[in-house]
């Protein structure tokens, strides 16, 4: 990275003098840096870190994987090495660097990468194994701009990076506006942006990472570990430049390589983190309203929804529950019998997830035990003068924790004690970027103090300008923590509203206060794509929309089927809205809607192995189209179509009309040949599909090579399904599927209590053969017996095999499938289908 250092506007004349005599003054290298330097003058040779000084800028790299590099910078020293995102055991790994000349270069080496780095410009390209660039730094005025620092010693900085015509981006999280970032500008700061719209910029969450692809395949990744307010700008402000620049703090940032997307997904969450797996219930329907004011309106709620046969799980209760909209209370009034209330729900097979919003009312003497007990411990943030901070949110007058104290957060998980008791199955923190009322940045002012004490960090003061993008992602921390002391063994389910990269370790997540349109219904997509790129898999939006007025009948149906195939489903609207639930408008509206809902349910075994890959790896469970397919990425300005189509997981693509409210056709372009419709199970004949929009039908179709698992239907992910798993076979290349189950509520699969089958199909001979591998793990499944319904047949089979052994089977002519019935089978099995020609 060249560098320059920046200071007040000046003449042409004296940013020259300047300029030159930065160039000028090379400051020699301390003893500390020659021992890291002299490698490099070697014709090879290896070190853990590569350091060395120029002009007052101190440089380190560092690999704490082969496809990761790291990427300090400091004027006169480094920053301090620490961080909320990525944990002191992931920085402190570190792959060996093979260090090396090539010109004037020094060349850096591991088996994924090759950093060359100008020592006299400290200009850094980065290239895979393979060497092709992935990400070089724009030379001029500066890849790497310190600013004055202020009166209060923070100096902001700026990056500067090359974009090839060829790259595109994503990431960053909740961000509105087209899935590729290229061409646009953002911000990151958290912010309570009620009602916002495709230019409304920043949003709810801050995620500093950057995942960028070659037209060709490669990828690339960054991941700037900086807390302050930053923006990113793609070339919006300096044509094919990708700038960053941060208010403060450091210049400490990691670059992923990858031969495709993928990858780079994979090593960003190898430095932080996964998304716990979820109970299950968090994958079944969800229903909120702000707000089921009493506990006869819930219960009526959760009734009718039995009653009308729409299966769901869960059932939220907004700030109205709470006695004057102070958190961790109750109100008698309108839930005189809080225990009760989540008995009767748990009765009817559903959860309840509660509203707490980090405020704490401030209520000297009103025996308040959260600020009670709060102010004894001096849990409180403070203003510049000493004295608490104070702004004003629902409950009026109200503190805020101060999340950054590990003793806070410790402190805030013991409120949840009455709730966790009661037997309530899950928390949302809202309101927590912090939002607060009647000041123009809705938010706490920035000089507002929080205090570090935190394992890894140097013990400090810290101003709220530096912590507030965090504050969000340590309230659901502090949440999830908790709870898992609370219930131990049990797995918390924490909806969070506000984060930072890496909060994905403790909460989903949604996008926030949307609108009843159309419009809205369009942006959710690229919004959860990007979400699930940038670590935050568990994911959804509110369904039908939050603010604005009720969606005709026909917008919540396709709001509705959409949702059904998105990680995480819920309905939830604000206040004088009508309703809004499933149930609601004209009956053939609601027997389609309930046809969605069913058809995820019958999904379950499906959606829950994606939740547990992406506990494991970090891929998302909706995933862009080009995640799977890096080639679409080819198809110019629309991405080959996946800006508005997506996956779910690796089998299912799911293709929305592009303009919902339309009676236009339009055409899906699937990525190759052999593709089955998923509604028919119909193979169809070519790979591009022309779709005229109706109501009743939202384009899903299977990927060739697929094995899906599917159960009969349940009311609730509480009830046991009854009836045999099914396994649909939709031959086609790497024909393979996974199985995978436990209990859905505890931590004992980490413990073994698992099942894991591996499934494949092949063509062989003429026919197909499905392989059940033996199963992984101790775990009893519900289901005594397994069909086997092999897709795409023109004729029924010759004969079927089981093991060998000839077996009856079953043969749809109108879809062209044949269904073969089997016990349980935990050691595994093979069913052979012979003739039935391929359609």
């Amino acid at each position: 990275m060249s560098y320059r250092e920046a200071g007040p506007r000046r003449s042409p004349h004296a940013l020259r003098s300047r300029q030159g005599r930065g160039l000028r003054c090379l400051v020699p290298l301390a003893a500390a840096w020659f021992a890291a330097l002299a490698p490099a003058r070697a014709a090879a040779a290896t070190v853990e870190r590569y350091a060395l000084r120029r002009a007052g800028v101190v440089l380190e790299l560092s690999a704490p994987r082969a496809d990761i590099l790291r990427i300090r910078a400091g004027r006169e020293r480094l920053p301090e090495d620490a961080s909320w995102s990525v944990d002191a055991a992931t920085r402190a790994r570190h792959v060996p660097l093979q260090v090396g000349r090539s010109g004037r270069d020094v060349v850096l080496r591991t088996a994924a990468i090759v950093a060359r780095l100008n020592p006299s410009t400290l200009q850094l390209r980065i290239e895979d194994a393979a060497g092709q660039l992935l990400l070089d730094d724009a030379v001029a005025p500066g890849a790497l701009e310190f600013e004055r620092a202020s009166a209060a010693g923070v100096a902001a900085f700026r990056l500067r990076k090359r974009m090839p015509p060829d790259a595109h981006y994503f990431g960053l999280g909740d961000k509105a506006g087209p899935l590729d970032r290229r061409g646009g500008a953002f911000v990151l700061w958290n912010t309570d942006a009620y009602g916002f719209g495709a230019a409304t910029d920043p949003l709810y969450k801050s995620v500093p990472f950057v995942l960028g692809v070659l037209e060709g395949g490669a990828a690339f990744g960054l991941l700037l570990d900086n807390t302050w307010r930053t923006s990113f700008d793609f070339g919006r402000s300096e044509r094919d430049t990708l700038a960053i620049r941060a208010d403060g703090g450091p210049v400490d940032y990691y670059v992923m390589v990858g031969s495709e997307p993928k990858a780079v997904v994979e090593a960003y969450a190898f430095l932080t983190g996964t998304t716990p797996l979820p109970p299950i219930w968090a994958l079944g329907f969800q229903q909120s309203r702000y707000s089921y004011g009493t506990a006869a309106e819930a219960l009526a709620v959760a009734r009718r929804l039995r009653a009308e046969r729409i299966p769901s799980d869960v059932i939220y209760l907004d700030i109205d529950y709470q006695q004057r909209h102070r958190p961790f209370t109750v109100s008698d009034a309108a839930f005189p019998d809080f225990e009760g209330f989540v008995a009767s729900l748990r009765a009817l097979d559903f959860g309840v997830v509660l509203i707490t919003d980090p405020h704490i009312a401030e209520a000297p003497g009103e025996s308040y035990a959260p600020y009670d007990s709060g102010t004894r411990q001096q849990v409180f943030l403070r203003a510049a003068d000493g004295r608490p901070a104070v702004a004003e949110v629902w409950p009026g007058a109200a503190l805020f924790p101060d999340f950054s104290r590990r003793l806070v957060r410790d402190w805030w998980g013991t409120l949840y004690g009455r709730f966790a008791a009661a037997g309530v199955a899950g928390f949302w923190n809202d309101m927590n970027e912090p939002a607060a009322f009647g000041v123009r940045d809705k938010t706490l002012p920035l000089t507002v103090r929080h205090r570090i004490e935190e394992p890894g960090f140097a013990a400090r003061d810290a101003p709220h300008a530096e912590m507030h993008n965090v504050y969000g992602m340590l309230n659901s921390r502090a949440t999830y923590d908790g709870l898992r002391l609370l219930r131990p063994g049990l797995r918390p389910f924490v909806l969070t509203r506000a984060s930072f990269a890496g909060g994905q370790r403790y909460a989903a997540t949604w996008t926030g206060d949307n609108v009843s349109s159309w419009e809205h219904l369009r942006l959710s997509t690229a919004m959860l794509l990007n979400l699930g790129l940038s670590g935050f898999g568990l994911a959804g939006d509110d369904i039908g929309g939050f603010s604005g007025a009720g969606p005709p009948p026909e917008l919540l149906t396709r709001w509705l089927e959409v949702g059904a195939f998105n990680p995480l489903f819920r309905d939830h609207a604000g206040k004088g809205k009508p309703a809004q639930e499933p149930y609601a408008g004209p009956a053939d509206q609601v027997a389609i809607r309930r046809r969605y809902i069913e058809a995820r349910y019958r999904l379950l075994p499906y959606l829950y192995a994606l939740a547990e890959e992406q506990s494991r790896t970090g891929i998302p469970m909706m995933r862009p189209v080009f995640l799977e397919f890096p080639a679409v990425l080819r198809g110019g300005e629309r991405l080959g179509g996946t800006s508005e189509e997506f996956m779910l997981g690796p089998a299912l693509l799911v293709a929305p009309a592009p303009e919902g409210e339309s009676p236009q056709p339009y055409r899906v372009t699937l990525p190759g040949p052999g593709w089955y419709d998923y509604w028919s199970a119909a193979r169809l004949a070519a790979s591009v599909v022309d779709e005229q929009p109706q109501l009743e039908r939202l384009p899903v179709y299977v990927r060739p090579g697929t094995i899906l698992p599917r159960q009969p239907l349940v009311q609730s992910t509480r009830q046991r399904p009854q009836g045999p798993l099914e396994l649909w076979v939709y031959p086609g290349p790497s024909c393979a599927g996974e199985l995978y189950l436990d209990d859905g509520e505890s931590d004992r699969h980490s413990e073994g209590a698992y099942l894991r089958q591996h499934l494949s199909c092949r063509t062989e001979g003429g026919a197909t053969v499905v392989e059940i591998g033996a199963r992984e793990g101790r775990f009893t499944p519900w289901w005594s017996g397994i069909d086997v319904v092999v897709c795409g047949l023109a004729a029924p089979p010759q004969r079927t095999l089981v093991d060998g052994a000839v077996a009856p089977s079953d043969y749809d002519a109108a879809g062209g499938a044949v269904r073969v019935h089997l016990p349980d089978v935990p050691g595994g099995v093979g069913v052979r289908i012979e003739g039935g020609t391929a359609r």
